[in-house]
C-alpha cells in the first residue's frame, strides 16, 4: 500500500468535522490537526491488527480539544448515590 501525504486541518475545524475525518480515515485518508498553524496531532487508520495504544492516545488527544463542561446542581453524592 503506497503513502498517503497527510492533509492537515485545524484543531477547529477537526472539532466541527470529527465524523466525516473519522470515515475519511477508516477509507485510507490521513490527517494532521494543527493549533495556531503548528501540527499538534496525526490521525491515520489503524492498520489490521493495528495498535489499541494509538488508538486510546487519539481519542485522549481529541477529547482534550473539546470544550470543559459544568452541570450545574450535580454533587458527588448525586452521582454516587
Amino acid at each position: 500500500m503506497g503513502h498517503t501525504m497527510d492533509r492537515a486541518i485545524t484543531a477547529s475545524d477537526a472539532n466541527q468535522r470529527f465524523s466525516e475525518m473519522l470515515r475519511e480515515v477508516a477509507r485510507g485518508e490521513r490527517f494532521v490537526v494543527t493549533s495556531r498553524g503548528r501540527p499538534v496531532a496525526r490521525m491515520t487508520p489503524v492498520e489490521d491488527g493495528g495498535d489499541q495504544a494509538a488508538a486510546t492516545l487519539a481519542l485522549l488527544a481529541f477529547l482534550e480539544t473539546r470544550p470543559l463542561r459544568r452541570l450545574p446542581g450535580w454533587t458527588r453524592d448525586d452521582l454516587y448515590a
